[in-house]
């Protein structure tokens, strides 16, 4: 059976997109942080299911709580980058680019202890117009990147993107790896099965489904992915436009029970692993 690679997106519930145009930025920082307790329900379930996972923790959070990296550390999942400030790579310039991943890169190795080789973007900033982020990631040593997802959405992806983990930069004897969140392919047409907010919309089932039958088919490991907030129906509900409302708060009550009916359902680790990074 193919294993696959389960992703956890460390951030704060108020990093989403949706919490933009409904608090500003000056007051999202004085929003009581929920971070360390979610997690410790994403542990809790993990060692359950005996299953472990790399956990993209973006580096204010690390700093802000060390003991919470460590403590994922000492349980045996990878440690990996979800950028600094959680902000877009669309909205900087290479340059910030560089000295964001490299402050983050080198907080999360501090209190991980371990060596951070793996990088997700917020909200899949990544796009065609982005595409030296990838020679950027490789020269601050990064090996595999998972910053895409090859569907239509109208914030993120590019459904002419590689749906299978692929080789986008090579230099010399180092490359880069891509791993794009997961899709199967209907009609000609990707869904998304890969988590997010598509997770808690369609059922267990079908996700699970749509993952072991692209496992057959292809003979190709897939990277799933979820957040720690999304197993906190208790966060503050802060007044903000339907859509986005929807968006963030749709069905987070179920969101950890499906969690586990999918840990049950389909064999992970961690992106690590599946690479045979070690």
């Amino acid at each position: 059976m193919i294993v696959n690679a389960l992703s956890v997106d460390v951030e704060e519930y108020y990093h989403g997109l949706e919490f933009e145009a409904a608090v500003p930025a000056h007051q999202r920082c004085l929003l009581p942080s929920r971070v360390e307790k979610s997690v410790e329900v994403v542990l809790d379930v993990l060692d359950r299911h005996d299953t472990r996972a790399t956990f993209f923790v973006v580096g204010a959070v690390a700093e802000a709580h060390p003991a919470m990296v460590e403590r994922i550390a000492r349980a045996g999942h990878e440690v990996a980058c979800h950028s600094y400030g959680h902000e877009l790579v669309s909205r900087q310039t290479p340059e910030q680019f560089r000295a964001d991943v490299r402050r983050a890169k080198r907080a999360i190795e501090e209190i991980a202890g371990q060596s951070v080789v793996g990088f997700r973007a917020p909200n899949y900033s990544i796009g065609r117009g982005q595409d030296w982020a990838y020679d950027v990631l490789l020269e601050e040593g990064f090996l595999y990147d998972s910053s895409s997802y090859p569907v239509h959405h109208d914030r993120y992806g590019d459904p002419r993107a590689s749906r299978f983990f692929h080789e986008v930069r090579r230099r010399g004897h180092r490359s880069l790896i891509e791993l794009p969140i997961a899709t199967t392919r209907v009609f000609g047409i990707n869904l998304p099965i890969g988590g997010g907010g598509f997770f808690r919309l369609f059922p267990t089932s079908w996700i699970a489904r749509g993952i072991l039958r692209e496992n057959r088919r292809h003979r190709r490991p897939m990277i799933f992915y979820f957040h720690p907030w999304e197993l906190d129906p208790d966060q503050p509900r802060v007044p903000m436009p339907p859509l986005d409302r929807f968006r963030h708060y749709v069905n987070l009550a179920r969101h950890q029970s499906k969690v586990e009916s999918l840990l049950r359902r389909v064999r992970f680790t961690t992106a690590r692993e599946v690479l045979g990074l070690g």
